[in-house]
């Protein structure tokens, strides 16, 4: 029973996840502990985007 893997929904959400936290990241300014946190949370998207790009490239390298 194997699934297969939606990679450009997967991508979709991952951009999703990105606009909340950029608009979050908008309004942290008197807000240090947000403003850090917020900047960890973009830092681990991009990680996901890089995850994905990689699965990609190797999807059309087939």
């Amino acid at each position: 029973m194997s699934q297969k893997i939606n990679l450009s929904e997967i991508g979709q959400e991952i951009k999703d996840l990105k606009k909340t936290a950029e608009l979050l990241k908008e309004k942290t300014e008197l807000f240090p502990a947000l403003q850090k946190n917020t900047a960890r949370i973009l830092a681990s998207i991009k990680m996901l985007e890089i995850n994905v790009s990689d699965i990609l490239d190797l999807e059309i390298k087939k």
